[in-house]
């Protein structure tokens, strides 16, 4: 199942799966990898997207294993589209690495040294930032502590964590995590600054609450009610009259996206198209997605 691209669209299609098993074969076979669509330096952003879009994956991903729907899509759909991977631990080994270990105050200095980055390389003044998990809630720190409001236009987060998760009471990030990513570093052996940040009433998520949600960027955050990580799923949520707020069963009660499948869903990647382009909306699909896998398309 595909959707349909704007008239802006790049003159390259790549295939675009809606699935979740394509983000596990690409991290396997071309781990480091930038995703399709993604990282064309020399892309110029058309007048009908002229922001460059910057995706930021989650905790314990890194850009190839997370991007593999939404980066192709979207330059698909005519957007310039870059991915970075951030947060690494220095001994982390291999191409394949774990991001988003550091603190996310340090991994936000890395996000707005890329953002830099891209708008120097695209000619333009600002960005639009699509999230995943932690890459939902790390840029709040940046576009609220680090200037980052002044060159972000739109930040869509999915599954994002704005008010902390209480993880149904799995009590440590790290138990929720391996559970959905067996073989991920153990942060009790100093390998993850970041995991307690995402607790409610955590130091960091007192800091982002104060601030957000910041004038000028408009804010889309969508979430499922199935996530096992963000719990209840409207912590991914904010108030404010720059603020979309989505649950995406409330479209499409046959769309059962965890926190892992909701990145590779069609139902996403419409939302997030129409987010970024909202003079330019098309309908949203309901397709049945499943946990985990994710739609099968």
């Amino acid at each position: 199942m595909g959707l349909s691209a704007t008239a802006a669209s790049a003159t390259n299609q790549y295939p675009v799966p809606y699935n979740f098993a394509a983000n596990i074969i690409a991290a396997a076979t071309q781990p480091g990898s930038a995703p399709p669509g993604s990282n064309n330096w020399s892309c110029t952003p058309t007048r009908a997207h002229p922001q460059p879009v910057v995706l930021v994956h989650g905790l314990f991903a890194n850009m190839t294993d997370n991007w593999q729907t939404m980066s192709p899509l979207l330059a698909n759909n005519g957007y310039c589209v870059f991915a970075l991977t951030y947060g690494v631990e220095p001994n982390e080994p291999g191409p394949n690495q774990y991001g988003g270990l550091t603190t996310m105050e340090q991994s936000a200095h890395e996000l707005s040294a890329f953002v830099d980055k891209v708008l120097a390389a695209t000619h333009t003044t600002k960005v639009d930032i699509v999230g995943h998990s932690e890459g939902a809630t790390m840029p709040d720190y940046y576009i609220e502590y680090l200037g980052g409001a002044a060159k972000v236009r739109r930040y869509v987060g999915v599954s994002g964590v704005k008010h902390g998760t209480t993880l149904d009471g799995l009590g440590t990030v790290i138990t929720a995590i391996q559970s959905l990513f067996p073989g991920a570093p153990d942060p009790t052996s100093g390998n993850c600054g970041s995991c307690d940040e995402f607790l409610v009433g955590s130091d960091y998520i007192h800091k982002i609450e104060a601030r957000a949600p910041a004038p000028g960027v408009i804010y889309t955050n969508i979430a499922t009610d199935y996530d096992e990580l963000v719990t209840p799923h409207t912590n991914s949520f904010m108030a404010g009259r720059n603020v979309t707020n989505i649950t995406v069963q409330d479209h499409c009660p046959l769309d059962f996206s965890d926190h892992l499948s909701i990145i590779s869903s069609p139902i996403t990647g419409q939302y997030i198209l129409n987010a970024l382009d909202p003079a330019h909306t098309r309908p949203v699909p309901c397709v049945p997605v499943l946990p985990a896998f994710g739609s099968g398309a």
